[in-house]
């Protein structure tokens, strides 16, 4: 009972709970256990259905041919750029907000769609902060490619849900089903933090990036082991 609880529907909760209960002699009208179980089993399922969901998106080629793909994109540029229009859409310009080239398409080989879902829902959400990353990425001695910076901690949110390191985390932040909305706070939270780090440690050029990268993903992951994490930016 106990080993089919982990993978049940949302929809078979609450007979699952009663199964485990009944099972384990406790009385059904302990209602603060059974209450706390519900939330427990919704969230063990709902962590699983949520690296699903962010894998299918991963999945997801971005196409020039697809005008929702497209519009996103375009969104991100005029989020990060409000007072730049975009004088093409295969351009030098998108150099300024860190694509390596003309097109960015290119850029979102490893991470699919999720990549650029990332960067918009950062822009969109925490504009301010998304500039001021941006302006700060622009540093003559210490910056670096905002939009290939963003998409690599795109890679560093999806392995840490990957490898289950996110449970503690996602599990203090929503008492039961954790959404896409909620990777996506998390990968916020990379952002900001990465930004701080890279200029406190103060590395002696873009050269030394996967170095440093590998210092911020461990310190990361140290504080995920801390059973109350909550790693959020506070809007």
């Amino acid at each position: 009972v106990l080993r089919n609880a982990v993978d049940v529907e949302e929809a078979e909760v609450e007979k699952c709970v009663r199964d485990i209960m009944k099972e384990k002699k406790i009385e059904q009208k302990d209602t603060g256990f059974k209450t706390n179980l519900h939330i427990s089993l919704l969230q063990i399922s709902g962590y699983k259905k949520l690296y699903l969901n962010v894998e299918n998106l991963r999945k997801v080629p971005y196409d020039s041919e697809n005008e929702e793909h497209e519009e996103q994109l375009i969104e991100l540029w005029n989020l990060l750029m409000p007072h730049e229009n975009l004088k093409a859409r295969i351009s030098k310009q998108w150099c300024d907000i860190g694509f390596q080239g003309d097109d960015p398409k290119t850029d979102f080989r490893g991470m699919g769609l999720l990549g650029l879902v990332n960067l918009v829902y950062f822009s969109k959400h925490y504009t301010n902060e998304a500039r001021q990353i941006l302006s700060r990425s622009n540093h003559p001695k210490l910056g670096y490619s905002y939009a290939i910076v963003g998409i690599n901690l795109t890679e560093m949110a999806y392995s840490l849900l990957k490898n289950g390191a996110l449970k503690a985390h996602l599990y203090n932040v929503v008492s039961g089903l954790p959404q896409m909305e909620h990777f996506h706070q998390f990968y916020c939270y990379l952002v900001y933090e990465f930004d701080k780090f890279w200029f406190e440690e103060e590395p002696e050029s873009i050269m030394h990036f996967n170095q440093y990268r590998e210092k911020f993903h461990e310190k990361i992951k140290g504080l995920l082991l801390d059973c109350n994490v909550v790693l959020t930016l506070q809007d």
